[in-house]
């Protein structure tokens, strides 16, 4: 059952329509993202589901397309359906396909449902993906380990030579468990959608994780991890999937820089975005290679990557984790100095826009989101 939540004014009985509890009921039992919106496109009542697809923005509707139907079937009052590609607000880096049905009540409001259609496709391309990624992935880890087994028999008599291959045995054995909970990491994150089991996530609390998860490596490879000052902000989104982005990018920039190093961590909030910077002085990225990082299974130093232990898909995580949260990860880097990935994910923020008049949610919004049903 999705909750529903009030986007109220002070004078919105005044000049508003406004929202029946038969309304509210409806809604709270729909799956489609549901809103209810003034003529004007002011929404009145919004779903959950609304809210973490992005399609809410403080009291107005984010996607333009959407807002364009509502402004028609206020103007001739005709019921409208219609099948859109649009990208998921606010920075627009994952498209969405949706069918939005859009219809006037007889309060004066208009009755807004979205379908996420590509859910469907989505698993079907994951499994496809899934399929040849590991066909060709595992073909490597895979063999050597069948030659390290061979060399272990031939070397039987020689006990020294037995604990030489059986080393690296185990050493192919874990970048083979790597690669496999990558890949299916990976496909997770194609397949599901974070935002139906969002959480409100305190920015600090998640970089405090992040680096205490990652402070065992960073202390084995000579490697210094420094914070930035704290930001008060907070993210709407899937704590985990987050967690594994921001430990991805800080393993990555640990394992690439040389020891006595540091790696820095620092955050900002910029119109409504959080920003988390992760910056090493490592060997750095070519220019003609910043294009492709974020492929699967795309590495700008084959040799250097299987030392590190990297199985190639974790650039390629935090791209999706990003996108799945309606934000994107940049990147800046220069051989030789360094490289700067940033996180940039929409903040969350209860307020309203000022010139409604209202400050903030009703505290029953609040629990809503904050809820385990989110």
């Amino acid at each position: 059952m999705a909750d529903s939540v009030d986007v109220p004014t002070p004078r919105a009985a005044a000049i508003y329509p406004a929202v029946s509890e038969e309304i509210v009921r409806i809604l709270s039992i729909l799956p489609s993202a549901s809103l209810v919106v003034a003529p004007d496109g002011t929404v009145l009542r919004a779903s959950s589901r609304a809210l973490t697809l992005g399609i809410v923005n403080r009291s107005s509707l984010a996607v333009s397309d959407i807002a364009e139907i509502v402004a028609k079937v206020a103007d001739d009052g005709s019921p409208r359906e219609q099948v859109l590609r649009v990208r998921r607000p606010p920075l627009g880096r994952e498209l969405l396909e949706v069918k939005a049905r859009v219809a006037p009540l007889s309060s004066g409001a208009i009755l807004v449902l979205i379908d996420d259609l590509a859910e469907e496709r989505r698993v079907d391309a994951v499994r496809r993906d899934f399929v040849a990624n590991v066909s060709h992935e595992l073909k490597t880890p895979v063999g050597a380990l069948s030659l390290l087994a061979e060399a272990v028999l031939t070397s039987a008599d020689d006990p020294a030579q037995v604990e030489h291959f059986a080393e690296k045995m185990q050493a192919e054995a874990k970048r083979l468990a790597s690669l496999i909970q990558d890949v299916i990491d990976l496909s997770r994150l194609q397949s599901d959608d974070p935002m139906n089991r969002a959480e409100l996530v305190e920015t600090d609390v998640l970089i405090n994780r992040a680096i205490e998860e990652v402070k065992t490596l960073a202390v084995g490879l000579g490697v210094e991890i420094i914070r930035g000052e704290d930001v008060d902000s907070v993210i709407l989104g899937d704590r985990g999937q987050l967690l594994t982005a921001l430990r991805n990018l800080l393993t990555n920039a640990i394992s690439y820089s040389a020891a006595n190093t540091r790696v820095a961590v620092t955050t900002r909030e910029v119109d409504g975005i959080v920003e988390i910077s992760v910056r090493d002085a490592g060997i750095g990225i070519p220019a003609h290679d910043l294009d492709r990082i974020f492929e699967r299974f795309y590495r700008v130093d084959p040799a250097r990557s299987r030392g590190t232990g990297g199985t190639g898909l974790g650039l390629a995580i935090v791209k999706h984790v990003c996108q799945n949260h309606g934000g994107e990860c940049t990147v800046w880097s220069e051989v030789g100095t360094g490289s700067t990935f940033t996180l940039r994910i929409p903040s969350y923020n209860p307020m309203l826009d000022d010139s409604r008049g209202p400050s903030e949610f009703t505290v029953d919004t609040l629990s809503v989101v904050k809820g385990k049903s989110l």
